[in-house]
């Protein structure tokens, strides 16, 4: 009878041996999946702040643009109004009646002009706002990401190393462990 007893007692502990190895490959991959995941953040949040820099530089060369264009706008406006308003005080009515018209022609193109360059400031201050909130919002993932990321991969040591004592597999030699490096 004893004979009976034995063999079900060892299978009853392979069986049991075979699900805690199961049990632990599956923590195992799951702590992997964590660790991709916070990888895959980490590298949504780099992006984010790339982006994030690019809409800012565009936006500060698209301001410093916009701002000679409105000097030369602005001189170009002031010197044509100068000549005009010369030409309204001519003894000539014919001249200075034509002058007078050509200054209204000028003041309208004037607004006009200065309304695109308006516009297109508005558009590069909207840009360099979103590239302040994408720069923001990557540096809080980044910070979110790389401590979740900390967390996982340590999730991650711990389960490979209790599914490699289960499985009585040996952990490979890692060189420099234990030593602190100088900086």
């Amino acid at each position: 009878m004893l004979f009976f007893v034995i063999p079900g007692m060892m299978m009853a502990q392979a069986d049991k041996k075979a699900v805690d190895l199961k049990r632990l490959e599956t923590g195992l991959t799951t702590a992997k999946n964590n660790v991709a995941k916070n990888e895959r953040m980490l590298t949504v949040a780099d992006s984010l702040i790339a982006k994030g820099t690019e809409q800012t530089n565009e936006s500060k060369a698209e301001n410093k643009a916009i701002a000679t264009e409105r000097k030369v706008l602005d001189k170009e406006y002031a010197s044509q109004k100068k000549a005009l308003e010369k030409l309204t005080t001519s003894k000539d009515k014919a001249e200075a009646t034509q002058a007078k018209t050509d200054m209204k022609a000028l003041d309208l193109k004037y607004k006009a002009d200065a309304k695109a360059l308006d516009i297109r400031l508005k558009d590069a201050t909207k840009k360099s706002t979103t590239g302040t909130a994408n720069i923001s919002k990557g540096k809080t993932s980044k910070k979110t990401a790389t401590d979740g990321l900390k967390t996982a991969q340590a999730a991650l040591d711990a389960a490979q190393e209790k599914y490699n004592a289960a499985a009585g597999i040996e952990p490979p030699e890692e060189e420099g462990k234990g030593k602190k490096k100088d900086k």
